[in-house]
């Protein structure tokens, strides 16, 4: 017979973890008598971060005493208290390997049913006093599982737990956790998966871009239930020297570097949209410098094209629009980027500003190569004509496709500036242009600018009704920080670390232009990263979740934990990864 042993609460507080404030709930205690489990949670237990948990799927964590004895065993330790691993209940019986998602449970005078096993984080690593703990639950098949509260009552510890109902499909928590987290996962068992009603939206999610990634692919290279679509565009890492063959000056601040093979080898033909990172040398005598350059024209085997803007104190740009000659060689990496024109039929709105237009016009070089019959909408902003790259170009990709509409507007407008045929309108490109051309809001749109400009549009787009699927942006800085629980993190621009310089390989990270030594007291590139300040995502810490999964641009790199299930071809996981040789990454 199963029973319910513990009931556990806690309230988040804040916690001291390797000199950061983290706000956690992480801590539960054994109560007394018995408690009103309601929708959202038991009274007196809250969570810390609503993003990661709780919620109408997560009201109730369960965990069973068996695997408290099976830890106890496998840790040697004898120090376990109930709440131990963060559960609400403490239960004998409902092994993770039994129970099914749907199954329905009657305790006390509440009705339950099994959602999703529990997602693992780096919290239960500090509770356990033991940062493995993510990554042994999901490896050992003993992740605990979910309540949905489906009748609100009281219940207390030596309860009776009854099943009333089986959830179709039979799959059980270590089944479902493994599907997820863990290589190997059958179609046919993530399709059952689905016909699960109870299994909670977001597990829905991930599958369902599984057997996208299934369908694409025919086989699984990384884990898209996992990875953000933009990790998972991937490239072969390390560079290869290209010649310059030409450098054309597009407008007052931005030339074209025409880069081709320097041997017989064709390049990768990249998707329209996508950039390459050049590893520059303005001085001899110091690091390289790093930087990405989307590709501008027609996808070629032949050559490449980048396009810069000079930009005020910039090194590699002013040494790019200064210094390089025809002839001269430089080291460029595999195409990347998951900023790239989709197929279909559904009208292509490509929208930006300044140098921006770089990606947006090979994706018009595209589909003009297409011989497109999709409407397209061209939406360009410039300060004036003399900032205005490509525009005679564009003209002429516009006037090949036979659904083309074309709309510029200058902030500025020289007196030389000629309306209504090198601009249609004066000021800044803002939604309501949108609305006045009659852009169709069921576009695809890509967007490519500085960030405030991406923020406007997006956020716009969103609030008139358009799904975020079909708002495409690309962005060059530093990714946003995703570092859950964690309070105060510094806001400090990327620096080397402090003490003594490591003697290890370099490790550089590209987004920000930082390159900085390896040194073995750091356990993970992620540690590298923090302790520079540079922007990174995490969740597990430990190889599971992917939170941190980053481009490898070049370099090798080896695991420590091994990862539960790889990265894509061409990534690497941060959190538990170390440097091999000098390697780049696209952070």
């Amino acid at each position: 017979m199963a029973r319910l042993l513990s009931v556990n609460v806690g309230l988040p507080r804040e916690i001291s973890w390797r000199g950061q404030t983290v706000y956690t709930s992480v801590w539960k205690e054994p109560v007394q008598g018995r408690r009103l489990v309601r929708r959202l949670n038991v009274d007196g237990d809250a969570q810390g971060d609503l993003a990661g948990h709780g919620g109408e799927q997560r009201a109730v964590f369960v965990y069973q005493i068996e695997s408290y004895r099976y830890w106890e065993r496998e840790l040697k330790r004898n120090d376990f208290t109930f709440g131990q691993f963060g559960e609400n209940f403490t239960v004998e019986g409902l092994a993770d390997s039994e129970v099914c998602i749907g199954d329905r449970y009657r305790i006390g005078g509440a009705l339950f049913e099994v959602t999703q096993p529990r997602v693992t984080c780096y919290r239960v690593g500090i509770r356990m006093d033991d940062p493995r703990m993510p990554s042994l639950l999901v490896k050992h098949r003993r992740p605990g599982f979910y309540f949905r509260v489906i009748e609100e009552g009281e219940v207390g510890a030596g309860d009776e737990i009854v099943q009333v109902a089986e959830g179709p499909e039979r799959l059980t928590v270590a089944s479902v956790d493994a599907l997820l987290y863990l290589p190997g996962a059958a179609k046919g068992d993530i399709e059952r998966a689905l016909r699960i009603p109870a299994l909670s939206p977001g597990w829905q999610s991930s599958f369902e871009a599984i057997l996208q990634q299934m369908a694409q692919s025919g086989s699984r290279t990384g884990n898209a239930g996992l990875v953000a679509p933009e990790q998972m565009a991937t490239a072969t890492p390390g560079f290869r020297p290209l010649k310059v063959a030409r450098i054309d000056r597009e407008s007052s601040q931005v030339v074209s570097l025409v880069l081709e093979p320097t041997d017989d080898r064709p390049l990768t033909v990249p998707q329209a949209g996508q950039f390459v990172v050049l590893r520059l040398r303005p001085q001899a005598d110091t690091p390289p410098v790093l930087r990405s350059y989307s590709l501008s024209g027609l996808p070629d085997a032949g050559h490449y094209r980048i396009s810069v803007k000079q930009e005020p104190h910039g090194v590699a740009s002013t040494y790019v629009s200064t210094q390089l000659r025809p002839g001269d060689v430089l080291d460029v990496s595999e195409p990347r980027g998951a900023f790239t024109l989709r197929s279909g039929d559904r009208p292509v709105v490509l929208l930006s500003v300044g140098v921006g237009v770089t990606p947006v016009l090979s994706m018009l070089h595209a589909l003009v190569a297409q011989a497109s019959v999709r409407p397209v909408w061209w939406i360009f902003g410039a300060r004036n004509g003399g900032e205005h790259p490509f525009a005679q170009e564009a003209r002429d990709l516009l006037a090949k496709l036979p659904n083309a509409h074309s709309h510029v507007q200058y902030s500025q407008p020289d007196p030389t500036d000629q309306s209504g045929s090198d601009f249609d309108a004066t000021g800044r490109l803002s939604v309501t242009v949108l609305e006045a051309l009659g852009v169709p809001l069921e576009s695809d749109f890509y967007l490519c600018g500085p960030s405030p400009f991406l923020a406007d549009f997006t956020t716009g787009l969103a609030d008139r009704g358009v799904a975020l699927d079909r708002i495409h942006t690309e962005a060059f800085g530093s990714g946003k920080s995703i570092t859950p629980g964690v309070r105060g993190a510094s806001q400090r621009a990327p620096h080397a670390p402090t003490g003594p310089v490591g003697a290890g390989p370099s490790v550089s990270f590209a987004r920000t232009g930082l390159t900085v030594a390896w040194d073995s007291r750091f356990q993970s590139l992620l540690e590298l990263a923090e302790a520079c300040d540079v922007p990174v995502r995490w969740s597990c810490r430990t190889g599971v979740c992917h939170m941190c999964e980053s481009g490898l641009i070049s370099g090798s790199v080896n695991y420590d934990p091994e990862p539960l299930d790889a990265p894509a071809v061409g990534n690497l996981l941060i959190c538990c990864a170390r440097p091999q040789e000098d390697t780049v990454i696209d952070l």
